[in-house]
């Protein structure tokens, strides 16, 4: 159900919240039972441990080696990750450098490849790689490569990169994420830590004592089918029990998501317009004033600088009192929609869970730190049930810590230093600037920029080298990017795929996947809940070569012996052996039994690590809450400060001392005619761009195309009916996607979900994928964070009528 026009009765009534909630004193996530769900080589991926069968040495299937009460459609990929056309097979140089290096010839995107050996890659890459590094510095090597690469401690593609530029004398690398730009910089000078990617009040306390769960901007269904380490499967799990609870439980979001629909008629669905939820915030946040129920006590108390921003919100700053009428104007809410939240939020044990999308748009800052204004008000952070969390999307954040023997990982620098006669090896990043402004410095290099109160440079880039990671996917302006990534005089990217990316390369080296190679991982990013063996399933296809053992052949191009100062000596079975017996060490400091390696690997079983009452009990800033004297927060004041002094120093326009609604460039209150504001959600069947090539496309593909969300009053008066091909367009480029006509979305607005492969069409410049930042806005939230604002964007949509174009972003390029 929608809350438009609704009743505080009739809203109540369907809430739950007059029936009175379950209560849960426990929450138990289902235990592993691989041995139970048959046979099969254990491996794990991000999307959780699963089974892999082999016939006649090929992968046929994949599924999950846990039990699980929702179905994780991206456990089905493994034999699409293998085989797909999309492979690169062999080592491969763009035709116009391989002829003359120094001056090559054509351009990148467009030229053609030619294979050659691995010896000949390497003697190519280190030649050009030791010019450039003497020629113009370490700084003019961009090794900050970036991506959701692939599960394992061993195999991390950027940090055996960064390793080797270690080696190599070091190298520019890069600060910050895309996932969570601006609120990772915002949130230590709210609440004195990072936020985005700490525990949360777990899982049991939630089912216990919450009344209301407010899901503001995320969509726990689709992005708990992975994790940054691998899934311990267990956020689903909540989920499914915190439907069956009978809490209340608010989904406010433009798009009806794949949440709201699992929760169905349990849940109230809330669609403000996008890049709106800071006026909604403060129309709340007036209510609570004005009725007085606002915690006064606890803003004295825990809080700095609360009466300024009372101050702007009533008016006294600006003359505009941000009340809920003012609100309604902006966020296409009725006022009396967000008289009932104010309501029902202060009278009621209510958990604000965030998303972080909402952040990843311009003045992305100002919405996470406004939310947790709002809880602050609300009086509840640290008590069990409420306040608010920003990872109970993210890998299983609330799922409780377990008493494990935790894994270690490969450095980005090789261990021994001078005492190994190795202090050549480890000079790492010199330079480093937001990965989300690479771009800007490919096009503005050694101009000074601003970044959290410092004042940086950008390097001057002449070689790149990516590995693990699908940039092109991932960044804003694909067209802005094509052309700034014509600048370096080498590009080489290390990947399984014929991405875009590798398209756009100078040499291309063919990496294994993780069914290829052999490592270790832990599930559960909090909760370290298994230590999983990734066996090795099938022999790598074509030449593909683990990203360590390319590294380590570089590094003795570097200097004789570097091939055993990069593997430390070690194979790979090697280092997985020491990793373990560190994990044994401390799982016995935490009384957890573990066998010995031989055996653990031989069972072809993970070990599950155990459960933590105490551990399973947490709230979030309780200590805080308890006494604020003796466990003060990590800012100037100790306190949650809603008014920064130190943000005010800094004096930037984009992002003031307090929460502030600032009017975003494009968004629905400056569309023209006919513009609609552009959503760039997460698919329910890849992980951003992994797996677009999966046989999983076509079930949501629509004319072989990305799908496009309109509402129908969006699609009636532009003719264009379900199915239709669409080109959705800007004055930064066009994309071609399938209509999909639905009331799942707020009027006004479209979305093309993230991660579509780029696919640009030679002649008439379209991306015949329906690439959605190909459409998107390059430009940092604010020059606090400069995170990426990717979901800040209008687009114009009609019916495509224009020639037939054939897709091909899974095609390898030719001679590929």
């Amino acid at each position: 159900m929608t809350m438009t026009d609704i009743s505080r009765r009739g809203f109540l009534k369907t809430s739950g919240i007059t029936a009175g909630a379950v209560a849960f004193s426990s929450f138990a996530p289902l235990a592993a039972t691989s041995n139970e769900r048959g046979s099969g080589v254990l491996t794990a991926g991000r999307m959780g441990p699963i089974l892999c069968e082999v016939k006649d040495g090929k992968l046929v299937a994949t599924k999950n080696a846990l039990a699980q009460t929702m179905p994780n459609s991206l456990q089905l990929t493994g034999p699409d990750q293998v085989y797909t056309k999309a492979r690169v097979k062999y080592p491969m140089v763009r035709k116009g450098y391989l002829a003359n290096p120094e001056q090559p010839q054509g351009t990148r995107g467009s030229d053609e490849f030619v294979r050659v050996s691995w010896p000949e890659a390497y003697k190519l890459i280190h030649e050009q790689h030791m010019r450039i590094r003497k020629q113009y510095g370490p700084a003019s090597v961009f090794a900050g490569s970036y991506g959701w690469r692939s599960s394992g401690i061993l195999h991390k593609a950027q940090t055996l990169l960064q390793r080797y530029m270690s080696m190599a004398g070091g190298y520019s690398g890069h600060l910050g994420d895309y996932s969570t730009g601006a609120a990772q910089i915002i949130m230590p000078h709210v609440v004195g830590s990072i936020e985005v990617y700490e525990q949360q009040t777990t899982y049991p306390v939630i089912l216990e004592s919450s009344d209301v769960v407010v899901l503001w901007g995320l969509n726990p269904v689709n992005t708990l089918k992975i994790a940054w380490t691998s899934t311990d499967c267990a956020g689903l799990e909540f989920f499914h029990q915190l439907k069956k609870s009978g809490k209340t439980v608010i989904i406010i979001d433009p798009i009806r998501s794949e949440t709201a629909e699992f929760f169905g008629d349990n849940t109230t669905w809330v669609a403000p317009h996008p890049m709106t939820d800071v006026a909604m915030m403060l129309g709340i946040a007036h209510t609570l004033v004005k009725n007085n129920k606002h915690n006064i006590e606890f803003l004295q108390k825990y809080t700095e600088g609360y009466q300024t921003f009372e101050d702007y919100l009533l008016g006294k700053q600006d003359g505009i009192e941000k009340s809920a009428d003012w609100a309604s104007t902006i966020c296409g809410l009725p006022a009396k929609q967000m008289h009932l939240l104010a309501d029902i939020f202060a009278e009621n044990r209510t958990m604000l869970m965030a998303g972080w999308g909402m952040q990843r748009q311009q003045y992305g800052e100002q919405r996470h730190w406004m939310l947790v204004t709002l809880a602050a008000m609300l009086g509840q952070i640290g008590l069990p049930g409420g306040g608010f969390g920003f990872s109970y999307h993210y890998s299983n954040g609330g799922n409780p810590t377990r008493d494990a023997g935790v894994l270690p990982a490969i450095s980005a620098s090789p261990g021994g230093g001078s005492s190994a006669g190795n202090d050549w090896a480890i000079s790492g990043a010199v330079q480093s600037f937001p990965v989300a402004r690479i771009v800007e410095a490919l096009e503005n290099p050694g101009v000074e920029y601003s970044h959290n109160g410092h004042t940086l440079t950008f390097p001057d880039i002449k070689m790149i080298w990516w590995a693990g990671g699908a940039n092109f996917t991932h960044h804003q302006d694909t067209n802005r990017l094509i052309k700034a990534w014509q600048k370096p005089e080498l590009v080489v990217i290390s990947e399984p795929y014929w991405t875009a990316a590798a398209k756009h390369a100078d040499v291309v080296l063919p990496i294994t996947t993780s069914f290829e190679r052999n490592d270790l991982t832990m599930t559960g990013d909090y909760s370290n809940q298994h230590l999983v063996p990734m066996k090795q399933v099938v022999e790598p296809q074509g030449e593909a070569r683990n990203d360590f053992d390319v590294f380590a052949d570089m590094a003795e191009l570097l200097k004789p012996g570097g091939h055993d100062v990069y593997t430390e000596g070690k194979t790979e079975m090697e280092w997985l052996y020491g990793f373990y017996v560190a994990a044994q060490k401390s799982g016995r400091a935490a009384r957890v039994a573990m066998p010995n390696f031989d055996t653990f690997w031989a069972n072809n079983q993970l070990i599950e690590m155990k459960y933590n009452d105490k551990a399973a009990g947490f709230v979030r800033y309780a200590d805080f809450r308890q006494d604020p004297v003796v466990n003060p927060l990590g800012t100037p004041s100790g306190k949650i400060e809603i008014t920064s002094k130190t943000i005010a120093g800094f004096e930037l326009p984009d992002c003031p001392a307090h929460p502030t609604w600032l009017e975003p460039t494009e968004y629905t209150g400056s569309a023209k005619q006919d513009e609609l504001q552009l959503m760039t959600a997460h698919a329910a069947d890849r992980l951003h761009s992994q797996f677009n090539y999966a046989e999983l496309r076509d079930g949501y593909a629509i004319a072989n195309r990305e799908p496009i969300w309109i509402h129908p009053q969006d699609a009636k008066p532009r003719g264009i009916a379900d199915g239709d091909l669409v080109r959705a367009f800007n004055g930064r480029g066009q994309v071609l996607v399938g209509a999909l006509i639905t009331e799942r979305i707020k009027p006004g607005s479209v979305c093309i979900h993230e991660g579509g492969w780029p696919d640009l069409d030679p002649a008439t410049g379209i991306c015949k994928n329906g690439g959605a930042n190909v459409l998107t806005l390059d430009i940092p939230t604010s020059r606090l964070a400069n995170g990426c604002a990717a979901n800040s964007a209008l687009v114009k949509i009609e019916k495509y009528t224009g020639p037939e174009l054939t897709l091909t972003a899974f095609d390898p390029p030719k001679n590929g």
